[in-house]
């Protein structure tokens, strides 16, 4: 009989996801999105099943048997009960205001007020040292009054800086009041890590300490941050996943392992 008392680092990120969602939330993925996708399918089918998921910006309420290989493709939202049509239906209901209240999504940077960049590395963007994917929408969602949810599978200094090289999603900008002051709601709420939960100060903005994944100390977080974090006077553990949660995962919901592919568990 398997043992689903053990868990990785995958499926740890993913049930904190998970516990992020809750009935009647309008969530929505972007691409290359498998924690995401499968922290979606394993709330629905555990503690939200009335969360409405708007898959790859395309697809309404879709129930694909498993992660595919692709969070934005076909085969993720085909058996969806609506198409959006991407390039104008979608942005419709994400600037209304009413709708996708929740945008999931990843960055190659991601400073200490949650800004985030997806579009180059270095001090020159036409000449960087690295070109990035881009932004594909994360600029829009940074502006459109999303909770916005990071996730990263790999905490280091390089991807928590101390100053995003360029901004290609509005965070809390320089910190405090600077985002009200712009007229923009929402932004960014929590970012999941492979070794710990972090959110935002309220009057600061600066990124702060939520709970350490199980094994990792507070000093193992602050050394992989390339900046000085808030650190409350009791740092939680973060609730390890049930053993149910882990079957899931492991059976129904990511039976190929492509979360383990992109959090590079072997």
């Amino acid at each position: 009989m398997a043992d689903y008392g053990e868990y990785t680092i995958d499926e740890l990120m993913c049930a904190t996801l998970a516990a992020q969602f809750k009935d009647g939330d309008e969530v929505c993925n972007g691409m290359a999105s498998f924690i995401p996708v499968a922290a979606i399918m394993l709330a629905l089918r555990t503690h939200a099943p009335e969360l409405v998921w708007l898959a790859g910006a395309a697809g309404v309420d879709p129930r694909p048997d498993r992660v595919p290989a692709s969070t934005l493709e076909a085969p993720l939202w085909r058996d969806s009960v609506m198409y959006l049509e991407q390039y104008g239906d979608f942005w419709h209901y994400a600037q209304s205001g009413r709708h996708l209240h929740t945008f999931c999504v990843g960055a190659a940077q991601l400073d200490q007020y949650g800004n985030a960049n997806n579009s180059v590395i270095g001090d020159d963007y036409h000449r960087p040292k690295v070109r990035l994917p881009g932004t594909a929408g994360l600029a829009d969602m940074g502006a459109l009054g999303k909770n916005l949810l990071y996730w990263n599978t790999n905490h280091n200094p390089r991807s928590l800086v101390e100053k995003v090289d360029f901004v290609s999603c509005p965070g809390y900008l320089g910190g405090g009041d600077e985002r009200d002051k712009l007229g923009l709601t929402g932004g960014p709420k929590l970012v999941v890590t492979n070794l710990a939960v972090l959110d935002f100060a309220p009057d600061s903005k600066r990124m702060r300490l939520r709970s350490v994944h199980p094994g990792v100390t507070v000093e193992q977080v602050q050394e992989a941050t390339g900046f000085e974090l808030l650190v409350p006077s009791s740092v939680e553990e973060t609730p390890k996943p049930t053993a149910e949660q882990v079957r899931l995962l492991r059976e129904v919901i990511d039976p190929d392992g492509m979360c383990k592919r992109e959090a590079g568990v072997k």
